[in-house]
């Protein structure tokens, strides 16, 4: 329930308290007034006489939202300043009052969140735009981008998908609209011929870092489609960041100023639609048609964990986005490297029931394993596929499943998350494996190491699935498991 304050029960603080007491949740009005206060409490509202300038007071109180509704200028200025200084998470909307100055509104501005003037809005609209959960959030948000003095780095997970990259791009848009300076970078490659057309028609401009870049130049960091610095991405593991917005399900602690993880939504688009339609703010057709294409490609086109938010933020992006943009990203050219990644999935697939494992070697395109999962999944009587390769040191796994209550994601993680880290979706999950010493075997005998690695990682896949009634949830045995007690690598996030 969202807590509400008023400071200064004037014509436009009444109007705010005849408005809110209609509303679910707690509303306490200050005032110094007698009268007022004495109606206030006949009409069955909580109302204290008191001075609503005074830290005292207002310690006492916490409100989530917080009014300031009196008829003079200067204290409700004075007012806005209290509740600021002991409150400063509390999202605060001033009345200027009657006969304000220009000095007046500059210093209202300095110390509130929203500041409206004589006949800007009706109390209704006024509440309405911050009468939600949601809407609150995306105040918040809207508060923290103030703050940034300088730049804010915005940065997607290794190798971004399209939802990374839109979301990326579209906290880069409200940041400029709150007057903030952002740049949208990522680590790893874009390799995906989709997700190339996708930057390129778009024209969407992403920075790609080196591992060992110079952060210095950022004020501040945000992180989308993931949730953790070093996790999934190249920062170090102990960078400070201001702003989280994710959908996936944290399993780490996540530490931020600004938090949004909504894990019950098919995808990170979907959360950035929705502080647009919050603010007020018009999508770019480049921005919406982005978090179209990311909402589509995280839910398989409204197949996969979709939720009613999803269809919404679609409906709300859907007359801004060029959908001839996204029939020409959805229709690129196959790269000969993934044609052959996928052949090979299909010559080395092995099959326990409707369970598909493949491993096709050495890679030289990551994400040349989510297509062939993708497309080993079309294969009668199979309801779970499993493809993986490896490229360096390390072991890369993709795996998809559809038609089964078996919760992949979970049946990835307790198969590889002791050697390695794994994690996902119900119906799409990804890992990645360090090879230790099996990585140490010469260049000329590729191919008996594909056939240790390839065995190793099948049959662990086959055992856990093997083990995990559906419908229930997999304890994993200590016993199998501890030999593979090995240092966790990246997580794989979304590139699965």
């Amino acid at each position: 329930m969202v807590s509400r304050l008023v400071l200064g029960c004037g014509s436009v603080g009444h109007a705010i308290v005849e408005t809110l007491v209609e509303r679910p949740g707690r509303l306490v009005v200050v005032d110094d007034n007698d009268s007022r206060v004495e109606t206030l409490r006949a009409e069955n509202v909580s109302a204290r006489k008191g001075d609503p300038t005074d830290t005292d007071l207002l310690e006492n109180l916490s409100p989530d939202v917080a009014f300031v509704g009196g008829d003079d200028p200067d204290d409700n200025l004075a007012a806005a300043r209290a509740l600021r200084l002991v409150h400063p998470d509390s999202y605060l909307v001033t009345y200027v009052g009657e006969h304000a100055s220009s000095a007046h509104r500059t210093s209202f501005a300095d110390v509130a969140d929203d500041v409206v003037a004589p006949g800007e809005a009706v109390a209704d609209q006024l509440v309405e735009t911050t009468d939600s959960e949601s809407a609150l959030r995306t105040r918040q948000l809207q508060r923290v981008l103030r703050r940034i003095d300088g730049k804010l780095g915005i940065f997607t997970h290794d190798n971004p998908d399209p939802d990374a990259i839109a979301s990326g791009i579209a906290l880069q848009r409200i940041a400029d609209a709150v007057g903030t300076e952002a740049e949208v970078c990522y680590y790893g490659d874009i390799s995906h011929q989709e997700n190339r057309a996708f930057v390129n028609l778009l024209d969407l401009e992403l920075r790609n870092l080196e591992p060992d870049a110079d952060l210095s130049e950022f004020d501040g960091l945000a992180l989308v489609d993931h949730s953790v610095p070093g996790v999934n991405d190249q920062l170090p593991e102990d960078t400070p960041v201001d702003i989280v917005v994710d959908h996936h399900p944290p399993k780490l602690p996540v530490e931020a100023e600004f938090i949004d993880l909504r894990s019950a939504v098919g995808a990170t688009s979907t959360l950035m639609a929705d502080h647009f339609e919050h603010l007020g703010i018009e999508p770019s057709e480049s921005v919406a048609t982005g978090l179209l294409y990311g909402i589509r490609v995280d839910t398989k086109d409204f197949s996969r964990e979709v939720s009613v938010s999803d269809f919404e933020a679609a409906a709300f992006i859907l007359p801004h986005a060029d959908t001839e943009v996204l029939d020409r990203v959805e229709d690129p050219s196959i790269s000969p490297d993934t044609l052959e990644t996928i052949a090979r999935a299909i010559r080395n697939r092995r099959l326990d029931r409707t369970v598909l494992a493949s491993c096709v070697g050495a890679l030289s395109d990551r994400d040349a394993l989510a297509q062939a999962a993708d497309r080993l999944l079309d294969m009668e009587d199979v309801t779970t596929t499993l493809v993986f390769g490896f490229i360096d040191s390390t072991v890369y796994v993709s795996a998809r499943a559809r038609g089964t209550d078996v919760d992949l994601g979970e049946t990835v993680r307790a198969a590889f998350g002791r050697i390695g880290s794994a994690g996902g979706h119900a119906d799409m999950a990804g890992a990645q494996i360090p090879l230790g010493l099996l990585g140490e075997v010469e260049e000329e005998a590729e191919e008996s190491l594909s056939d240790i690695v390839g065995d190793l990682v099948t049959e662990r896949f086959f055992e856990t699935m093997r083990s995990r009634p559906e419908g229930d949830e997999y304890a994993p045995d200590s016993d199998s498991i501890a030999s593979f007690d090995i240092e966790l690598a990246g997580n794989d996030g979304d590139s699965q």
